[in-house]
């Protein structure tokens, strides 16, 4: 469940958060601050899914040599 809400959060971030933000004004490091949010949401997608990705568990079966590992 846990896992299913992080991957959720970059969708919502980005398409529901849009509308809440959506102004030019102020200037974050001299972009709009509507793009500034999309990119923080981009950078934070690859974040979220990295940790949704070692979280889970049907990724546990791979050895960290790259050998799979049959239980």
């Amino acid at each position: 469940m846990l896992l299913r809400v992080l991957a959720a959060l970059p969708f919502i971030g980005i398409l529901v958060g849009i509308s809440f933000v959506n102004r030019v004004e102020p200037l974050v490091l001299g972009m709009p601050f509507v793009l500034a949010w999309i990119v923080m949401w981009v950078v934070l997608s690859a974040i979220i899914m990295a940790i949704v990705y070692n979280l889970d568990p049907s990724n546990k079966h791979i050895a960290a040599d790259g050998e799979e590992v049959r239980p």
